[in-house]
């Protein structure tokens, strides 16, 4: 070991597994993030998951539209330990219209857990995001939600994953039945049966061995027994779990349960503790140079994935989630970001859901808050010498545009701030016409713009609405030729705008006129991403 390398710096980012989970609306990803938590000791009572017209609060949801609405539309960060490592769970949105949100975490991820309900498989949602996954070639462990209600055949599911997602699938365990008849499952390794008790039954999940009499005592039903025997020794024909294939992202482990009655929640936690990777390598620039940076390196490094403003309205914070790379974090250090824009950083944060701790020190794989007024962005690499460049997380060209109005004109500047704000946070995005006042919103979807609203009323007391401008399409211009570049920007300026960061826009009635103007400027490339560097 290296003389200037700790201890801690050399073997704490061991110790951390940062994972998100990723999953359609409804297929039980807050119940299951909660009810981790509550296994692993972090938290000592479940939060209430209401019935269906009622608010739902759980410890990751903590804006009003979320508890209103029974959905995730922000991104979390909480931590927990188990089996002596320290875990970073990435609560991302389930919501199809939070996708670009969910790309910005997953790139701070090493691993995810993709949840399917048994009884409707994979959505399209859940394929959207695995593509997000496959493109970083990150790992999936498939945790198969909801037995305890009627659902697919397993072999049905599996064939499933295998078909529409092109993965080598390995089960780590097998159920026994769903639904009314749903008895438990056993773990194909270990040849151990976790049994299943019903909610108003006493007594707690245990684990009995699969041949033993306990298991004959559990089963009502011979044929149930039977059946599944039959299938379980099937399932084992699936062949063996290889390790480096998972971390390649060419292989998934299957593990089944129900997240909302806390069977088979620890087991998934246990997975994650054998099998998600610790932090890697990740690449950057460095003076220049392409370079990876190892999670032992001496030099504190790491990158901004998310920006929060006002989670806390008594604080009326603005918080950037680092996710750190490499070095040994102490609080009151001072960071550089690669524009050479020091950082003092005084008060890290720890996140536990709502709640938060200062951090002492932290190293790779951990996620620190940066409480901040504005001097950091989405993509912004921080390190110690500044001269670390992380690759950039990309903007997706919006699918709706609309034109921000306010009832009070008289507040138009504070009606910008807003806007600028929460587009800096990677809310919605935001362009400025080359022509006229109009600040037009750009969102993947329109539950984007309704967070809006209600987050301008709430937490800046503007009542706004957005109406249909006369721009339908939005596209980033770029050119290897610079002159080239600002004649097309002079001559379509009725047309032209520009981003929060002053990157041109070009602004069109439709996708029509898009692949007209793309047709006649062969030297402009019309782009659908945008990476900020």
């Amino acid at each position: 070991m290296p003389p200037f390398m700790s201890n801690a710096l050399q073997t704490e980012p061991g110790k951390r597994r940062v994972f998100a989970i990723i999953s359609h609306p409804d297929a039980g990803k807050t119940t299951l993030t909660e009810n981790m938590l509550l296994a692993s000791g972090a938290i000592h009572a479940a939060g209430q998951v209401a019935a269906r017209g009622e608010a739902r609060r759980t410890q990751s949801d903590w804006m009003k539209i979320e508890q209103e609405r029974g959905i995730s539309v922000s991104s979390s960060v909480m931590t927990f330990e188990h089996a002596d490592l320290i875990f970073n769970l990435l609560d991302t949105p389930g919501h199809e219209d939070f996708s670009e949100d969910t790309y910005r975490t997953l790139t701070a991820a090493d691993c995810a857990v993709m949840v399917l309900d048994v009884a409707k498989g994979i959505e399209p949602q859940t394929l959207k995001l695995f593509e997000v996954c496959r493109l970083r070639d990150i790992p999936i462990i498939t945790f198969i939600n909801k037995l305890d209600r009627e659902g697919h055949d397993p072999f049905e599911l599996i064939s499933e994953i295998q078909d529409k997602l092109a993965l080598d699938v390995i089960p780590m365990q097998w159920p026994a039945a769903s639904g009314r008849r749903f008895k438990g499952i056993s773990d194909l390794r270990t040849g151990q049966f976790l049994r299943f008790v019903k909610p108003d039954d006493d007594g707690e999940h245990s684990l009995t061995p699969v041949d033993g009499t306990d298991i004959v005592d559990h089963f009502d039903d011979d044929d149930l027994l039977e059946e599944f025997l039959e299938e379980q020794e099937l399932a084992k024909e699936y062949g063996e779990f290889n390790a480096q294939s998972f971390r390649e992202g060419h292989m998934t482990p299957v593990y089944f349960g129900s997240a909302l009655r806390k069977f088979g929640v620890r087991e998934l936690i246990d997975a994650l503790a054998e099998f998600a990777p610790p932090p890697q390598a990740e690449k950057a620039v460095k003076a220049g140079q392409d370079v990876e940076i190892l999670p032992t390196s001496k030099d504190v490094a790491g990158f901004v994935f998310k920006v929060q403003a006002n989670m806390d309205l008594n604080h009326r914070d603005r918080v950037a989630f680092l996710r750190l790379c490499s070095g040994e974090f102490k609080r009151g250090m001072k960071l550089k970001t690669a524009e050479n824009k020091t950082i003092s950083v005084h008060n890290p944060i720890l996140f536990f859901a709502q709640d938060r701790e200062l951090a002492e020190n932290a190293y790779a794989g951990d996620v620190i808050g940066i409480p901040n007024h504005g001097a950091l962005r989405v993509g912004d690499s921080l390190s110690e010498t500044g001269k670390i460049k992380f690759a950039g997380i990309p903007n997706f060209a919006p699918e709706i545009l609309r034109r921000a109005r306010l009832a009070d004109p008289l507040k138009a500047k504070h009606l910008r701030k807003a806007l600028e704000s929460l587009a800096e946070e990677g809310v919605t995005q935001l362009f400025k016409p080359s022509l006229g006042a109009d600040m037009i919103v750009g969102a993947v979807g329109s539950l984007q713009i309704d967070v809006m609203r209600e987050r301008i009323k709430t937490e800046y007391g503007l009542e706004v609405t957005f109406e249909s401008p006369l721009y339908q399409t939005a596209r980033w211009v770029t050119s290897d030729n610079p002159e080239i570049l600002k004649a097309f920007v002079d001559k379509n300026t009725a047309n032209m705008g520009e981003d929060i960061d002053g990157a041109p826009v070009f602004l069109a009635k439709s996708a029509w006129d898009v692949g007209y103007a793309q047709d006649k400027n062969p030297d402009i490339r019309f782009m659908t991403t945008k990476e900020r560097r």
